[in-house]
């Protein structure tokens, strides 16, 4: 039996969740990158404080850990919010559970 491929989902959502980040790199400051989200290839670098206290997701049940990775600037900033529609909705219900009240989703 040949495998037969869907052809990936359309989303408007994704589309808009590109769009407004397009719009913050084109129109807000240049944020640093939050420290325990810097490589410290370098004794001094994890001297001042580079990678600490970092969680790495695939350490931990879902791969997934609830810390916001933007700048504090853009804290509880988000870009995504999926629809009701196709598998978007499922994704929805997987991100409710996981961020458990802390993010945003509906429009």
């Amino acid at each position: 039996m040949p495998l037969i491929l869907q052809p990936p989902q359309k989303s408007n959502s994704a589309y808009q969740a590109i769009e407004k980040a397009l719009a913050d790199v084109e129109n807000e400051p240049l944020y640093a990158v939050p420290l325990n989200l810097r490589n410290a290839p370098t004794g001094y670098m994890k001297n001042i404080g580079y990678g600490t206290n970092y969680k790495y997701p695939h350490s931990f049940p879902g791969h997934f850990v609830q810390e916001d990775y933007l700048p504090p600037n853009l804290k509880g900033k988000q870009y995504y919010l999926p629809s009701e529609n196709g598998s978007e909705k499922t994704i929805k219900e997987r991100l409710i559970a996981l961020w458990k009240g802390r993010k945003k989703y509906d429009k």
